[in-house]
């Protein structure tokens, strides 16, 4: 009697396991899987894409640099003579267009050249008469030719004496009243002034009084190290970083090596010239220069914008784009960052789309599902 009850139990238990069993093997088949996740319209039309490429591998360099003017963009003005300023029209860091009045000196100096301009052209009027007499006498047969030769060189030199005190009244802007008018010599920012209003400038005075420079060109003096200098070479791409411009990048060529180390600092300058159009760099700056030079073993591998990658938990990852309804968060080994590159060693392959706008977004949602 007991064998028959418990052989009823085991038969039971059997059955009840069998149900349970397919039971779970019907709930397995049915499952449906998670919905993919999809851009919507808005975030699809906002997006940007970048293209995994094969690049060579460069490097970078950075060195230390300041902001200065380009040389041959500076104009210097000197005083052409002594004497009491009277009027100083700009100040440091004005605008000026050529020609542009400066400052007004009242000069003894320039008081002799009104005196000699007189003498010249009393001189002057005097030898054309004196021509015009010889020339008549010796028409008429009255005078020789020797004569009206003499009269026709004195004529001569007192023009030529007339024209040379003329040039110095329009290289000095000579005005009435013994008044010398400093005027620019060129457009740009006064960048330098040495003189004001009621004060004397003696007539040895050697200093500028202003310097100009029209900054919408500029140098950038970078210096490089004994141990880099064969990684530099003129034609190079840079990027260029301030203090007073952090997050802005600025972008020039190494336009010149000087190829001469300094015996103090023992560095060697290189110049970058750049444009300037928007007047933000300016003179004295100190600048951070980035240099991309070739790898030495020329080798190449899958390259992307650093923009592109996304730094979770210690690792790296890119947001890949198929379709609208298919993207992928991947894993990648990084095996170099240089300027605004990052070269890959492992995780994409050349022709892969990779979301470089609002990737931070799509990640998140990708990672939460």
């Amino acid at each position: 009697m007991k064998r028959k009850v418990t052989l009823c139990a085991f038969a039971c238990l059997t059955v009840t396991c069998s149900m349970f069993s397919c039971q779970d093997e019907n709930m397995e088949i049915v499952k449906e899987p998670s919905e993919a996740f999809c851009l919507s319209d808005s975030l699809a039309s906002q997006i940007k894409l970048d293209t995994a490429l094969v690049k060579s591998v460069e490097n970078e360099l950075v060195l230390s640099g300041k902001v200065t003017f380009d040389e041959q963009k500076v104009f210097k003005v000197y005083p052409l003579v002594g004497g009491y300023v009277q009027d100083v029209k700009v100040e440091l860091g004005d605008y000026v267009e050529k020609g542009q009045v400066l400052a007004i000196i009242k000069s003894g100096e320039i008081a002799d050249f009104e005196k000699q301009l007189i003498d010249a052209r009393s001189a002057m009027q005097l030898a054309h008469k004196n021509l015009d007499a010889a020339n008549d006498m010796y028409q008429a047969g009255l005078n020789s030719e020797r004569d009206y030769l003499a009269a026709k060189k004195e004529h001569q030199n007192a023009k030529a004496d007339l024209q040379k005190i003329e040039e110095i009244f329009k290289i000095y802007s000579i005005s009435r009243g013994s008044e010398y008018i400093v005027k620019a010599p060129s457009s740009g920012f006064i960048a330098e002034k040495n003189i004001n209003r009621d004060t004397q400038i003696r007539p040895d005075n050697a200093n500028n009084i202003f310097t100009i420079s029209s900054m919408n060109q500029i140098w950038v003096m970078a210096n490089v190290y004994e141990t880099d200098i064969a990684k530099i070479q003129s034609g190079q791409d840079v990027e260029i970083i301030t203090l007073s411009y952090p997050d802005k990048i600025f972008r020039g060529k190494i336009d010149k090596t000087m190829n001469i180390i300094d015996p103090e600092t023992r560095v060697m300058k290189v110049r970058i010239r750049m444009d300037n159009p928007d007047y933000l760099l300016k003179p004295e700056m100190f600048a951070t220069v980035k240099v991309l030079y070739p790898d030495t073993n020329n080798h190449a591998t899958i390259s992307i914008p650093s923009q592109d990658i996304i730094f979770d938990s210690s690792r790296n990852y890119v947001v890949v784009y198929r379709k609208r309804c298919d993207l992928e968060v991947r894993e990648v080994s990084i095996l170099q960052t240089a300027g605004n590159r990052t070269y890959i060693k492992s995780g994409l392959k050349e022709g892969d789309m990779l979301m470089s706008q609002n990737q931070l977004l799509v990640y998140n949602s990708l990672r939460n599902q």
